[in-house]
């Protein structure tokens, strides 16, 4: 017997928290496109697509993170008109159409997901703009991702000798997409925090710009919400810049009150804590076992990436590591790979573990 769930996703990041639902063996029902063959009455043979609700078994999964797009394969397991019975067929999960997912086996970590997906309180609260002359992605940060909502790229000529005029337009329509994507994707009734960070001056440039353009065309969103705005100096305008800028001081204390900031934290701590205090700080499944059994576990930073482990053996440990460290008072947050800050030290864990190094992806 399974139980099932009917959810709808709204935005880019419910696709991802629908990836991290979905289990190898799960069935699936959804609206779906399927290219059907037909015949006249001549005996002409044609074809067409169709929409249709199909039911599938789900085995394989396949998550496009730049598209957020969502494909799940699997084999027809209910009576359709269009489709036999084990015929496979590819559904692409679609922004506001519903989906029923049905599981064997509903875990904690599962019924968390839904929980945390169908919170608004757990929405984007931080937004960046990383940019240099030319080039500004346009990111919003969640506790659980990162989303790139907008790139823009403009080429900007080279400042001529007795003439910028090319240049100088050339960069305001820079800014002016900018603008204009900051306006479109950023929900400032939710967004607490927007960096804008730039190697150089272009963020200053860009900033003086927008300021000046609100002014102009009496945006009372942008001036109502410049108390919002923080400058930041990045490496680059490339997205992946954005490391770099979540772990300065500067940010980190600006962002204290956000839901992105815990995670960052808790990274920055266990690296503290591997340096001034080793016998705290440990990572490897086998000894976050030992160390949960011994109730030593103050914060567990695990990976989503860990439950979608499609060996239900391992699965299930990850499950019960996660389930004891609650029941114990501790807390959880996401991280690549799984390690632990101890409340105390344990000394058997120094020892090297053979196991761990299996049980990592």
């Amino acid at each position: 017997s399974s139980f099932q769930v009917t959810l709808m996703p709204e935005e880019a990041e419910d696709m991802w928290h629908t990836y991290n639902l979905l289990q190898i063996g799960d069935s699936l029902m959804a609206s779906t496109i399927r290219k059907v063959q037909t015949e006249s009455s001549t005996g002409s043979v044609g074809s067409s697509r169709v929409r249709t609700t199909l039911c599938v078994c789900v085995d394989t999964i396949d998550f496009d993170s730049q598209a957020c797009q969502l494909r799940v394969k699997g084999t027809n397991i209910q009576e359709n008109q269009y489709v036999k019975m084990g015929a496979y067929h590819t559904i692409e999960l679609e922004l506001n159409r519903k989906f029923t997912l049905a599981k064997k086996i509903w875990d904690s970590v599962v019924l968390d997901r839904i929980e945390q997906a169908c919170d608004p309180t757990q929405k984007a609260d931080v937004a960046a703009v990383v940019m240099q002359e030319g080039l500004a992605n346009l990111v919003l940060v969640t506790p659980a991702m990162t989303l790139l909502r907008a790139k823009v790229e403009v080429t900007i000529p080279r400042k001529r000798r007795g003439s910028c005029t090319q240049h100088e337009k050339a960069l305001d329509r820079f800014y002016e997409a900018v603008m204009q994507g900051i306006l479109r994707h950023i929900n400032f009734d939710v967004v607490k925090c927007i960096l804008v960070a730039s190697p150089g001056f272009v963020k200053d440039q860009f900033m003086a710009y927008l300021f000046r353009e609100a002014v102009r065309q009496d945006s009372k969103i942008l001036l109502e919400n410049r108390p919002k705005f923080m400058l930041v100096h990045s490496s680059s305008g490339h997205k992946y810049s954005l490391k770099e800028i979540l772990c300065d001081p500067a940010v980190t204390a600006r962002l204290s009150d956000t839901k992105a900031a815990g995670e960052v934290k808790a990274l920055e701590d266990f690296y503290k804590m591997l340096q001034h205090e080793p016998d705290r700080a440990f990572y490897g499944l086998a000894h976050m076992e030992k160390a949960s059994e011994a109730l030593a576990i103050d914060i567990l930073l695990i990976s989503d990436k860990l439950f979608r482990h499609q060996d239900v053996t391992t699965r299930s440990r990850y499950v019960r590591l996660v389930d004891s460290v609650r029941d114990n008072g501790g807390t959880l947050t996401q991280l690549s790979g799984v390690a632990a800050i101890l409340r105390f030290p344990i000394a058997d864990l120094s020892e090297p573990e053979d196991d761990s190094s299996s049980d990592e992806e």
